[in-house]
């Protein structure tokens, strides 16, 4: 059973949601790339699970509960006291970056909003950049919204996201589709509004990102 919940006001320009997951039987959750770093509670204690380029699957047994806080995609900074890209597709144990008390997700936000503010805040154009990759614009034409070189926005995308603009198109686009397909939009369709050349294209980006197809992602099959 999954639920989120918003956030601290104190965190919500920087922090998507606060969630919590209650396995009820043996299972596989599969974790796919969705731009985000989260901070993670689970049987094996707090770790911060870094933004992902591939399916990170995670093994649950009955009753095992997982609580996180959520980062909004190029908003984490060095938060956790390293590069956001140190932590690509990793999980790295709370305790090893040793910036932050190993509390509870409700009394860690208090301590999260006092490492906010000591740190520098993230790259301002970062929301500019995904959503206008999300949008459909391509990595030369958002570079060139922004007045910067394709190097620049590649150097920027790697601070802000932990990987460069075509990968971080690649996870939006993922995503969109995603969330068009959750909402009953037919395949072929999904794919034309997500940007994607055809439905082959699409079938073959969901399996490099998710390992599996659109549709057993969706538990359709």
């Amino acid at each position: 059973m999954y639920r989120e919940l918003a956030p601290d006001t104190a965190l919500a320009g920087r922090v998507a949601c606060v969630w919590t997951h209650l396995a009820t039987s043996s299972s596989t959750q599969l974790v796919v790339p969705d731009g985000c770093v989260d901070l993670i509670w689970g049987p094996d204690g707090p770790h911060v699970a870094g933004p992902d380029t591939g399916p990170m699957p995670v093994r649950m047994a009955p009753g095992d509960r997982y609580s996180g806080i959520r980062f909004r995609p190029g908003a984490v900074g060095e938060v956790f006291g390293v590069p956001v890209e140190a932590l690509r597709d990793a999980r790295v144990p709370l305790a090893e970056l040793g910036v932050l008390p190993s509390l509870t997700p409700w009394t860690m936000q208090k301590e999260l909003a006092v490492r906010l503010r000591e740190t520098p805040d993230p790259d301002p154009a970062a929301p500019a950049i995904a959503e206008a990759l999300r949008a459909g614009r391509s990595v030369g034409q958002v570079a060139w919204d922004l007045g910067l070189g394709e190097r620049q926005l590649h150097r920027r995308s790697l601070r802000a996201f932990g990987y460069g603009p075509k990968t971080l198109q690649r996870v939006v686009r993922f995503q969109r589709a995603l969330r068009l397909a959750r909402d009953g939009v037919a395949a072929a369709e999904v794919a034309l509004a997500s940007g994607y050349a055809d439905q082959s294209h699409m079938a073959n980006e969901v399996r490099r990102l998710a390992g599996v197809s659109l549709g057993r992602l969706l538990g359709h099959s």
